[in-house]
């Protein structure tokens, strides 16, 4: 129990909070089951007569709980168990030497002799097709002359999911909608070193309790504990009723102490997928950690290089050229002490994201947003081809982030190796090539664009039915060009992620003034574009973001305790197109949220509103709305 503005707040073991007058009222009556998530309650709250305690307090049963758990799930023990007994063998009883003891998938769900075949999109009742947009620079060169570096925008946006949260919130893990999503099996590594204690622990309690909350029975959940050494709480389980319960009570049973060994949490966790007897079509792992490796990166004699980041990931798990387990691991950065770029190498060697938690309060919000991702997978294995359409033309360069992409020794085909989107989510790459003279036609075909990726329901792989076909007219003598508005603005995001890049380079080697300049030029060269002109407002966002930047490059002192956060999760987002929590959380228009899709959006908003009574103060940056795309030329 804790006390919210002259109310007491009871939480109860599934994470949500009620006045404890009113819930302790309904309980009085008979009623053991939570009103929000259906939830049996082994612990309930009652009323002692004002005459059994000194003042008339209320108490829950049992009474005195730790410091760690005022905010956190609470459970207790079955008659049978003795709760000690349980929580002990958590970290003492002996762990298998395979991790193959995953629980069953869901029948519904498992069937290992699905004939995997290549067919159209148009045939597809799984999921919707991909939509691909081709956007050229211009819609016209003058014959006589060549164009080199033209840039051609490809733009992906994956399907709807059937799932979602609906005006009743119900939510994607319902049973009316557990079998139209792709489940997922999820492996948390948690930091429960000594520096969690009290505040931290209990938030991060409350955050898993979320989590758990919101997994369907046909997801898998396991749980790591790292501090000095690393503890598998329990196997791959499946999220039933039964498996919530038992995975609350677990993760309340957490204490912490010791050091911060991320490697080995880690190893534990890739241990665990790679060893599963079981696959769900979607597999992922969230680190949390407040601090710094002090067991491997650095030792506590500080005798290792602090630059090896590779070594803290398992190679199980490092995309290594494509030839991975394709299991991202998503890292979050908890508090100002955390090592940011070790977590942020981590996410981009392993193909996950960097979420970097200023502000404490919103940890659950920083869950509820990559939770509302995994379990709205709609495409996997996506891959772009690109086909020079004309004999003269040649491929220049692909750009694309942090995606792997590939152009031929002889320049006219390439790819890009996309992989996983959430329902909703977009994607823009650009291409450049180099466009020859030709008199010979009035209208160019420059470039074939091909979309292939694999169904996670239905698991076959769908191809798009048509090639996208780019072309360009060619005429004699043409006017003024108009360069189209979605190369520009997309020019721009490129344009600004690798000032970002730049910028953190000079202040990790000391030269912020050198940082803030180059942040400072960007935003200016940005604010002179014809997006920026015409009022775009992802441009006016990037330019706000290199602003908030440069204020976190101010001194050494404001860098290192923020800044080098700070820029790293904005370099993740922009360089995956995905969205990451960071900062301190306070509305902002910087474009902390451009990625956020409607499903993530709706687990954020589901986080900041179950709560019953006062809830925290505390708030994820919300998404930026941007003008809808104009039709490609």
């Amino acid at each position: 129990m804790e006390l919210g503005q002259g109310h007491a707040i009871f939480t109860a073991e599934c994470s949500h909070s009620f006045h404890f007058h009113c819930i302790a009222s309904n309980v009085k009556h008979g009623n053991q089951i939570c009103p929000v998530c259906r939830a049996k309650w082994k612990e309930i709250p009652f009323q002692r007569p004002a005459s059994h305690l000194p003042n008339g307090k209320s108490r829950i049963n049992p009474a005195d709980w730790p410091r760690d758990d005022a905010w956190a799930v609470r459970s207790l023990p079955s008659p049978r168990l003795d709760s000690t007994r349980h929580v002990s063998s958590l970290f003492q009883a002996s762990e298998p030497g395979t991790f193959d003891d995953d629980e069953v998938l869901d029948q519904q769900q498992e069937n290992p002799q699905q004939n995997v075949f290549e067919k159209d999109a148009s045939t597809n009742n799984s999921i919707g097709a991909i939509e691909v947009k081709t956007y050229p620079e211009v819609s016209a060169v003058p014959r006589a002359n060549s164009h080199n570096n033209f840039a051609i925008l490809i733009h992906l946006k994956a399907p709807h999911s059937s799932g979602g949260l609906n005006s009743r919130n119900q939510t994607i893990f319902s049973p009316s909608t557990q079998n139209s999503r792709a489940p997922v099996d999820l492996v948390t590594v948690l930091d429960v070193s000594g520096s969690m204690a009290g505040t931290k622990l209990a938030l991060l309690k409350r955050a898993m309790g979320f989590v758990i909350q919101h997994l369907g029975p046909s997801d898998r959940l396991s749980v790591i504990a790292f501090s000095s050494t690393a503890r598998r709480l329990f196997p791959l389980r499946r999220m039933t009723e039964t498996g919530r319960q038992e995975a609350l009570q677990a993760v309340n049973s957490l204490t912490s102490n010791g050091g911060t060994n991320i490697a080995e949490g880690l190893r534990k966790g890739a241990k665990l997928i790679v060893d599963r007897k079981w696959k769900n079509p979607v597999g992922s792992i969230i680190l949390l950690s407040d601090g710094q490796d002090t067991y491997t990166v650095s030792s506590p004699s500080g005798s290792h290089s602090r630059t090896d980041y590779k070594s803290l990931i398992p190679p199980s798990i490092q995309r290594n050229g494509g030839t991975g387990l394709r299991v991202p691991v998503h890292t979050f950065g908890f508090g100002a002490d955390h090592d940011a770029a070790s977590m942020h190498s981590i996410s981009e060697i392993s193909g996950g994201t960097f979420s970097f938690i200023e502000a404490e309060g919103v940890i659950q919000d920083a869950f509820a947003q990559c939770i509302g991702g995994l379990l709205s997978v709609v495409v996997q294995e996506a891959c772009v081809k690109l086909e020079c359409a004309h004999p003269n033309l040649l491929i220049n360069s692909i750009k694309a982030g942090s995606y792997r992409t590939s152009v031929m020794a002889d320049a006219k085909a390439g790819s890009i190796d996309v992989g996983d989107l959430y329902a909703e989510e977009e994607r823009d790459f650009l291409v450049t090539v180099n466009v020859p003279v030709d008199e010979s036609c009035d209208e160019m075909s420059l470039l074939k664009v091909r979309c292939i990726y694999r169904d996670p329901i239905s698991k076959e792989m769908v191809s798009l039915e048509e090639d996208n076909e780019v072309k360009i007219q060619r005429a004699t003598v043409i006017g003024q060009p108009i360069v189209s508005m979605e190369v520009d603005r997309q020019r721009n995001r490129l344009r600004a992620a690798e000032a970002m890049a730049e910028a953190r380079a000079a202040a990790e080697h000391g030269d912020l003034t050198g940082a803030v300049s180059l942040l400072e030029s960007c935003r200016r060269a940005l604010s002179e574009t014809i997006s920026a002109r015409s009022g775009d407002r992802l441009c006016v966002a990037l330019c706000a973001e290199l602003k908030e930047m440069q204020e976190r490059m101010a001194n050494r002192r404001v860098y290192e305790s923020s800044g080098r956060a700070y820029v790293l999760s904005g370099l993740s987002s922009h360089s995956w197109q995905r969205a990451t929590a960071r900062g301190d959380s306070t509305d902002s228009t910087s474009l902390i949220q451009a990625y956020q899709t409607p499903t993530m959006t709706d687990m954020v908003t589901r986080s900041q509103t179950m709560f019953f009574g006062n809830p925290p103060q505390r708030k994820l940056r919300q998404a930026q709305s941007f003008p809808a795309r104009p039709h490609p030329r």
